[in-house]
């Protein structure tokens, strides 16, 4: 059998040729030059959106090194398109799309004016791309008049209702909990890589200040993460917490689980020493955490003089379901505070608990 993603990949293939599919919007695994989905050799237009620091371990630990292993979906006389880069990454996608020749041109982000349906403000970068990339497709395959494209000023009407519409599950939602919608808020982004986690930390904040202004209701902010173990934590919290603190947001507590919204794993024995060594990451993350808020704490002289009910408090739980029953019967006993959780880290966590407070 072929890797697990190499057959999704195969599958897929096969579906779309069987359905005789009129577009295929194709987005790589992993990388690029080696992945699965690399083998259409004359796609109508490539793209490349931000490149940060992510899968290193195969990638490369350098932005040029990852940017080459991406530019290995550019291929010859087609034309690619990206987003402003920097600058060593951008000088190797240059280099790979000159020996292809494939005109590669840089897009800008969407005018701040046109409503889109994606949150944050990076998606007015993908949003400019997703145009680029849509509107060289119905130039190539000849219904470009149809659809005014040629306009001079403004997008067609279906690119605006496009992008208004548009929505991603796990990136930038705000879900009320099913069991106490006035009392829960969470605030769901799959963010997993340094780059993500600093946009969706703006959002976040963003969110609760707008919150703040409708609503005179107390609020506390609660942080319910987990990232996989090929990530480096230390990479992710530290840009989160003070992102957020720099936009006015700190977290009163912090809540670290596994993914996987079980009790136990499939084929092991539920005694205690396995629940415990099932959350060893988590308990790193924690650590890290309390030293996050340990050296803020130091070098903040008002921070050290309060009391230790002002202090942040850090939380491990075995499982997610362990934990949405606690911040529910804590939410019970807080009957003027609104708690606001942002769900973040891993895109499976958002997955997780999306399914559980959807039941």
């Amino acid at each position: 059998m072929p890797t697990y993603f190499c057959f999704l990949a195969l599958l897929a293939f096969k579906i779309f040729v069987t359905e005789q599919v009129d577009v295929v919007i194709l987005e790589v695994g992993l990388g690029g030059r080696f992945d699965a989905t690399n083998v259409i050799q004359k796609p109508v237009v490539c793209g490349i959106s931000s490149l940060g620091y992510d899968h290193m371990e195969i990638l490369g630990y350098t932005l040029a090194e990852i940017a080459a292993e991406k530019a290995g979906i550019f291929k010859s006389g087609v034309p690619a398109f990206t987003v402003p880069q920097p600058d060593e990454a951008m000088r190797v996608l240059n280099e790979k799309a000159s020996k292809l020749e494939a005109n590669l041109q840089v897009v800008e982000p969407l005018d701040s004016s046109q409503r889109l349906g994606l949150q944050g403000e990076h998606q007015y970068l993908n949003a400019g791309l997703a145009v680029a990339l849509c509107s060289t497709f119905l130039k190539e395959i000849g219904i470009e008049e149809k659809n005014g494209l040629n306009q001079t000023s403004g997008l067609p009407e279906k690119f605006v209702s496009g992008l208004s519409n548009a929505y991603l599950i796990g990136r930038a939602m705000v879900v009320p909990d099913s069991e106490l919608p006035e009392k829960i808020v969470y605030y769901l982004d799959g963010a997993h890589s340094p780059e993500s986690m600093e946009a969706c930390a703006i959002w976040f904040s963003k969110q609760i200040k707008q919150n703040q202004e409708r609503s005179q209701k107390r609020s506390e902010q609660i942080l319910l993460f987990n990232c996989m173990s090929v990530r480096d934590p230390s990479l992710l919290l530290p840009r989160l917490r003070s992102k957020c603190i720099d936009h006015g947001v700190d977290f009163k507590k912090a809540v670290f689980v596994p993914n996987v919204s079980v009790y136990n794993k499939v084929g092991y024995s539920s005694n205690d020493d396995t629940r415990v060594d099932s959350v060893t990451w988590q308990f790193g993350l924690q650590r890290l955490w309390d030293s996050l808020a340990r050296g803020e704490a130091k070098s903040n002289l008002e921070s050290v003089s309060k009391g230790k009910e002002d202090e942040v408090k850090s939380f491990v739980f075995s499982s997610l379901p362990l934990a949405v029953d606690w911040l529910r019967d804590n939410a019970r006993h807080s009957k003027q505070v609104r708690f606001q959780v942002l769900v973040t880290g891993s895109l499976h966590l958002v997955g997780d608990l999306l399914r559980l407070i959807r039941k």
